[in-house]
Parts: structure tokens; C-alpha cells; sequence
């Protein structure tokens, strides 16, 4: 009981008998947690080697599982008490509540059951008296994934988002475009992944690198493939938020569709699929067909991410370098027709576009914080990334903010200052740095504090070509972010990095057994490390921007 994470808000036990986990113990669930039931059965009855058959509200309380709803506690929260001759009984405000409760069960229950199939000899398995009440902090929590640069292979999606479940994380941003590859099928625009979702070759570490992997890199999600992924996160109470980006980081789409180019500044039909990083010079044009063209893209996409399931939609909107639109005569032309100022007010134009277009079909637009500049539609949220200050300008201004400063939480940048990190990119993150990481700001006013809706650890993969590089940038270090996102209490600055540090030694337990190939704390081991390959690491503490 005292090693959970997140940690909760309070736990209390005598560290009596309490529950007997075996092959006669039964899931009572009641209505509206039949999502939790089946997963429980999935998860633990595997694991155990139980049939956790269905129990009834009259049958043997004192060994049951027992799920149930209870209005007054906070949506997302629960309590999970276990008592001799009473079972479990897990009470969620809502289904979420109880799922999450669900998760603190499996943590009660040992590294075992984080197992595909029992190991070791028995079945059974104890718990301790225990009670124990809890409720997040932020109702966003999240992690970007980014496919678009390194394809992940649907599977692989399915198990990370089994990990966030398992770090009690609710949002799942969806990178699926940008200018290395697109990765959703659009059947109304099939070149873009005909053509879009593959690269010839790859830059091998850092854009500055003399490397390359010349091995052809591609691979996209069929629409099917997409609805099982936003199947599978619903059944976990996850949210996810796919992004589309525009009118920057689009190479992919317009290699599949020259058109979409600024066409009187480049030949935009010589153009492929970029291979290397950085930000790149090809935007979108500003015409109608580029419009007509993604109201297409994003049509589809709506009905891929229902609205109950994926009210935001993300347009990433970050990093449109505006050399092609200063010297392009139809963009400049487009401007002086709409009366706008300057391109930054052109960049504008094509968010608060999408922004109307996604707010008339009952969706809400976020995107990162350069959509600040030129004016920021009035429903529209932002993803602070450059540092705090886009967010708290956004806050301020009324607009809901999820908090992913670079500086703190992008989890590609390295985890130590050793010689033997894999390409090491951007600030040391350590795992108390990003424990000690707080998205609200000093300083923000009560009414603005309340537009931090919370916030996200981002991963972008232009260094990782695999899962097991994903793993290892990603863990331990989302353990800490996830208490960070969760945690309601202790207050930010009286956090425990000792303790938490303790709880981690049975945390690393659960990951070993879920197979997450995680940085282990004495540094990298030999097959983790990639001598000789370029990073960009930067030396020094972050700013705090």
C-alpha cells in the first residue's frame, strides 16, 4: 500500500488480513462498470490464472471484487476498501473512477500481476486491510506520441496506451502527421499514404549527422486500425486527440499532393517525403483548395475520433516558417484580398478557419502556442511548448491551456549528462527534475490558474527508431510525470523525492514484468547506448520561459 503510483491522496491500513485473491473469487460489478469488470477479468485473470467469475449483489461479500458508482465523489475519482469478511469493494464517481481504481487494485496484488500468465507455483494471492481514497488533479492527463517521424506499429500503440492506463494517464495525443510521414488512411486523398507514409531513407541521429539508415521507412494505420486504437483507449478511459498538422510540418502531404505547395515559389512536384529534422521551409499554400482539401481530411478524421471520445482536435499549427508566403505573389495576393496585416495574420487565418470549421461540428480546436500569434480563436485551447509563457498568455486570456513545456517535460531530451546516453538531445531530465516539474506557474490569477485544464509529457522520435529507444526515453520518467498529473497532494513544493524514489524500487518490479525496456537508474546498458551517433545535447539547467 505504500508503494503506489501515483501516490494517492490517502491511504490508511493496519496491515491485518484483509482479501484472498483465488480460484473462487468473483467480480461483482454493478451498472456503468462493465468496461472495469471485462478488464479486470482480462488482466488479473490471466495473470493469476483465475476465471473471476461473475458475482451477484447477494452472493459471498467476503470474497468478491465488488464495482460500483457513486455520484457524489468526484467524476474521476474513487475509493477502494478491503476489510475481512467484506472483499474489495472499489466505488468510482464515475466508470472512469472505478477503472482507476481497478488500477490500484493491481498494484495492491504485486509485480506478478502485471504478468500475461501466471508464474511460480499457486494462485493465490493477499491483500492487506486497506483503505484508501483518491482523485486527480488535473482532468488532462497526457502523453504525445509522435508516429509520424518513426513509425509505431498498431500493437505497439495498443501497449502504450496499456501504460499510460497503468499510470492512471487519460489523454493520448496522436502525432500521426507531419513532414517525415502521414500516417492515417484518408480514403477521399489515398496518395497521401500511397505516397506520404514512406521515406527512402533516414537521418541517423541528429539532423547535424553524417549518418544515415538507407533502409526505406514507412507504414500508416488503415481507418480500421484507427478504430480499434480509439476502441482500446475508451475501454482504459482514455482520451484520444489526434493532430493533423497545419499549415507547417506539411512535406508529406504535399509530396502526395503537389498542389498543396506554394507552387509559384517551388516546384513542389520534385519534392518527396523529407528524410532529415528540423523545421522545415515547405507550408501550405493559402488557396481554397488547400482549404476544400483538408475540410476532406479533417471530415474523415471526425469520423474516425467520435466527439465523446475525442472532443479536441489538435492542428498543430507550430514551426510554419513564412519565406514562401513573403515570396510567393498568390500568397501575398490572398492577404491583400482578406485585409491582413502580415503573415502572421495569414497563419492565423488558417486556424480560426479550422477553428469554425471544427466548432460548427461540435468539436474544439487546440493547438501548440504559436497559434497565439496573430490572434487566437475565442474556443480554441493551447499546447504551451516553447515554455510556460504561450500558456499563460492563453490563460490569461481565457483560454484553456495544457501545460508541455520543452524545457521540463519532452521526454526525448536525455535522462543524464553521462558520455554513454544515446544520442543525447536537448536539457538533462533527470527523473527528480521531472518529478519536481509543476505545470501552474507562480503568478497566475485564480481565474486563469483554472484554464491550466493540466498537462502532458511529449515524445518526438526522430532519434528513437523503435520501441525499445521509445521505452527507454520514456521510462522511468513518466512514473514521475504521472504523479505530477495525479497527485493531488502533497503541494508542489513539498513533494517527497525520496519517497517517491523509494516506491519506484517496487515500481521498476511492475515495469520488468510489463517488458518496458526503461533507463535503468545506474545508467544505460550495452545495447541501449549508441556510440558514435550525433545528438544535440545542451548543457546547463533549462530556462524557465
Amino acid at each position: 500500500m505504500d508503494d503506489l503510483i501515483p501516490a494517492p491522496v490517502r491511504a490508511e491500513g493496519d496491515g491485518g488480513h484483509g482479501f484472498l485473491l483465488g480460484p473462487s473469487t468473483t467480480l461483482t460489478a454493478h451498472a456503468g462498470t462493465e468496461s472495469t469488470e471485462r478488464w479486470l477479468r482480462t488482466t488479473l485473470g490471466a495473470a493469476f490464472g483465475l476465471p473471476l467469475a461473475p458475482g451477484t449483489p447477494s452472493g459471498e461479500a467476503g470474497n468478491t471484487v465488488e464495482l460500483r458508482i457513486d455520484a457524489t465523489l468526484r467524476p474521476e475519482g474513487y475509493r477502494l476498501s478491503v476489510a475481512p469478511g467484506s472483499g474489495v469493494r472499489i466505488t468510482g464517481g464515475s466508470s472512469a473512477g472505478v477503472f482507476w481504481g481497478a488500477q490500484t487494485l493491481r498494484q495492491l496484488l504485486g509485480p506478478e500481476a502485471f504478468r500475461r500468465a501466471p508464474v511460480g507455483a499457486g494462485t493465490r494471492k493477499g491483500i492487506p486491510s486497506t483503505e484508501i481514497e483518491d482523485r486527480p488533479r488535473f482532468p488532462w492527463r497526457g502523453l504525445m506520441l509522435d508516429v509520424a517521424r518513426h513509425f509505431m506499429p498498431k500493437d505497439d500503440v495498443l501497449r502504450y496506451l496499456d501504460l499510460l492506463a497503468a499510470h492512471k494517464l487519460n489523454v493520448f495525443h496522436f502525432h500521426v502527421t507531419d513532414d517525415q510521414g502521414w500516417r492515417i488512411e484518408i480514403k477521399r486523398h489515398p496518395r497521401l499514404t500511397e505516397t506520404g507514409s514512406w521515406r527512402a531513407r533516414t537521418k541517423y541521429g541528429h539532423r547535424a549527422s553524417e549518418l544515415w539508415d538507407e533502409t526505406p521507412h514507412g507504414g500508416f494505420y488503415t481507418q480500421d486500425d484507427i478504430r480499434e486504437i480509439v476502441a482500446y483507449a475508451a475501454e482504459r478511459h482514455i482520451r484520444v486527440v489526434p493532430e493533423i498538422d497545419i499549415p507547417g510540418h506539411s512535406q508529406a502531404a504535399i509530396s502526395a499532393y503537389p498542389e498543396l505547395g506554394n507552387t509559384d515559389v517551388v516546384d513542389t512536384s520534385a519534392l518527396s517525403v523529407w528524410d532529415t529534422w528540423g523545421i522545415n521551409p515547405n507550408v501550405l499554400a493559402p488557396t481554397d483548395t488547400t482549404l476544400r482539401f483538408f475540410e476532406g481530411v479533417f471530415e474523415e478524421v471526425l469520423d474516425l475520433f467520435p466527439a465523446d471520445t475525442s472532443p479536441f482536435i489538435h492542428v498543430g499549427g507550430d514551426e510554419c516558417l513564412k519565406d514562401q508566403w513573403r515570396q510567393s505573389p498568390a500568397a501575398q495576393a490572398r492577404m491583400a484580398e482578406l485585409g491582413l496585416a502580415d503573415e502572421d495574420a495569414l497563419q492565423s487565418w488558417f486556424i480560426r478557419h479550422f477553428d469554425n470549421w471544427l466548432t460548427v461540428r461540435g468539436r474544439r480546436l487546440i493547438g501548440w502556442d504559436e497559434i497565439l500569434e496573430g490572434g487566437l480563436p475565442d474556443g480554441a485551447a493551447v499546447s504551451s511548448w516553447r515554455g510556460y509563457a504561450g500558456g499563460v498568455a492563453a490563460a490569461e486570456a481565457g483560454h484553456d491551456v495544457v501545460m508541455c513545456p520543452e524545457q521540463q517535460v519532452y521526454l526525448d531530451h536525455r535522462q543524464d549528462g553521462g558520455h554513454d546516453e544515446p544520442m543525447p538531445i536537448g536539457f538533462v531530465r533527470t527523473l527528480e527534475d521531472v518529478y519536481r516539474f509543476e505545470p501552474v506557474p507562480p503568478g497566475l490569477s485564480e481565474e486563469a490558474a483554472g484554464h491550466i485544464i493540466g498537462t502532458q509529457a511529449n515524445v518526438w522520435t526522430e532519434v528513437m527508431q523503435n520501441r525499445a529507444r521509445v521505452d527507454y526515453q520514456v521510462f522511468p520518467r513518466l512514473a514521475a510525470f504521472a504523479e505530477v498529473a495525479w497527485s493531488a497532494l502533497p503541494a508542489p513544493g513539498e513533494r517527497d523525492f525520496t519517497d517517491f524514489e523509494r516506491r519506484m524500487g517496487a515500481h521498476y518490479a511492475r515495469l520488468d514484468a510489463l517488458g518496458v525496456a526503461y533507463r535503468p537508474p545506474g545508467g544505460p546498458l550495452p545495447w541501449q547506448r549508441r556510440p558514435g551517433v550525433l545528438g544535440r545535447p545542451i548543457e546547463g539547467p533549462p530556462p524557465h520561459v
